[in-house]
């Protein structure tokens, strides 16, 4: 019995995160409320399958620690960019290409770390982060094209929210601080009802039961560009995901080698190529489940099991993500603010690892949050280009990470290895 409270802990704990990027990629892209429900449902099951394949360990796949995956949030503006461009199909056609990529490069990822240091990674993460604030935005209001953008009732529901989920980050610890995102939003849900901003007749139409269907949205495309801002998001996700391991690790005081990290990497290019096969989403582990096992002291596979296998029965049940599709906008808006907000937090926080008294690496941040930002805001900056280039600036998130990693090459990596020369090069000479 406890094994299966904590593992119903761990699902409470991530269940918003994994829930809100369904909705908020859904609505964005104007899915209407039978397909939100299945994207929600599919999502909550393939998290449910991407933790059993993490958890478990064998010769080919799995980090074998209590680890819990979860659509990853650094994918929503590049999922929502995607799609809005080149269809939802197109999103799938990336997912399924940048999981076979970190399966083939999953042994020789830690080769390429040295190109991903902190000062790129932080780029990355806080560029990603500045691109969904707008997104946040539109919900606060309503939604973008609504009738009631901006009413005072949609601010004050919004700002509810967000006072709300402050109060309770501040107020609590443990395991309430851990669902004050899902607190907020059933709270939200439950005073928009009373303001007559829900319309519980959906429900009626709502499947108890499906089986899930592989590409329900129709056969993947793929396209050069959205493959290449899906890959950047997994080697991100990657880097993320190897500080999680390591936190484990020395909690659950089992001693993990490079072997074990490739097959953790292996795990989840597994979970983002099932998930696009599904129609789901790219999967990382979820660092706020690793405070629950410092805090729960429970460290046994068996809870993610559990917890894994409850999710799965939730994904197919498609009525409890018809529930979920109830949230009105301005209720997700309000909890959109802590958590973008917390992505660019998280960003700097990757950036504050960085030597900051080095000029080559504020010229670094400082060009490729600065072009990031930039395509995102003037998105026909480089429309005269060669179509061939433009595979590479049409996206903010493109552009200002393959800024930040070129930078980083040219002012970082080449200088170290000719200091590192110049003194054999003197030896010989002097010999």
């Amino acid at each position: 019995m406890k094994n299966i409270t904590i593992g119903l802990q761990h699902v409470l704990a991530m269940y918003a995160g994994a829930v809100i990027v369904p909705l908020i990629v859904g609505s964005s892209l104007g899915l209407n409320a039978e397909d939100l429900a299945y994207l929600v449902s599919i999502d909550l099951l393939m998290c449910g399958v991407a933790t059993i394949l993490q958890a478990v360990s064998n010769r080919f796949f799995g980090i074998g620690l209590p680890v819990v995956l979860g659509c990853t949030f650094t994918a929503v503006a590049p999922m929502i960019s995607i799609g809005s461009s080149a269809g939802i199909t197109a999103i799938y056609g990336a997912i399924i290409a940048a999981g076979l990529f970190v399966l083939v490069c999953a042994p020789i990822f830690g080769k390429l770390v040295s190109f991903f240091p902190p000062v790129v990674t932080g780029s990355v993460v806080t560029i990603i982060g500045i691109t969904l604030i707008p997104v946040a935005m539109d919900n606060v209001a309503g939604g973008a094209g609504s009738e009631d953008f901006g009413s005072i009732s949609n601010l004050l529901l919004a700002f509810g929210v967000l006072l709300l989920i402050i109060v309770l980050q501040r107020a609590f610890t443990g395991f309430v601080r851990s669902v004050s995102i899902l607190i907020g939003l059933v709270a939200g849900s439950l005073v928009a009802i009373f303001m007559g901003k829900i319309d519980i007749s959906t429900l009626a139409d709502a499947a108890l039961f499906r089986i899930p269907t592989p590409f329900y949205f129709g056969a993947p495309t793929f396209e050069v560009t959205p493959i290449l801002t899906m890959i950047l998001v997994a080697i991100v996700s990657l880097v993320e995901s190897t500080g999680v391991y390591f936190a484990l690790s020395d909690i659950t005081n089992k001693k993990i080698e490079e072997k074990d990290i490739t097959k953790g990497y292996r795990a989840e290019g597994l979970a983002i190529l099932f998930g696009g096969f599904m129609n789901a989403f790219p999967y990382t582990t979820y660092s706020q489940n690793v405070g629950l096992v410092q805090l729960s002291g429970v460290k046994s596979r068996n809870v993610i099991y559990i917890a894994g296998a409850m999710l799965i029965a939730i994904g197919l049940f498609p009525v409890i993500g018809a529930i979920t599709t109830l949230i009105p906008k301005p209720v997700l808006g309000g909890a959109m603010i802590p958590m973008f907000g917390m992505v660019i937090a998280y960003g700097i926080k990757m950036l504050s690892q960085v030597d900051l008294k080095e000029q080559e690496n504020l010229l670094i941040i400082a060009c490729a949050v600065g072009m990031g930002l930039g395509v995102t805001v003037a998105p026909d900056l480089f429309a005269k280009l060669p179509e061939q280039l433009q595979i590479l600036t049409d996206n903010g998130i493109v552009a200002g990470s393959l800024t930040a990693i070129l930078l980083n090459v040219f002012l970082n990596v080449v200088p170290q290895k000719v200091k590192r020369k110049q003194p054999e090069t003197t030896q010989s000479i002097a010999s």
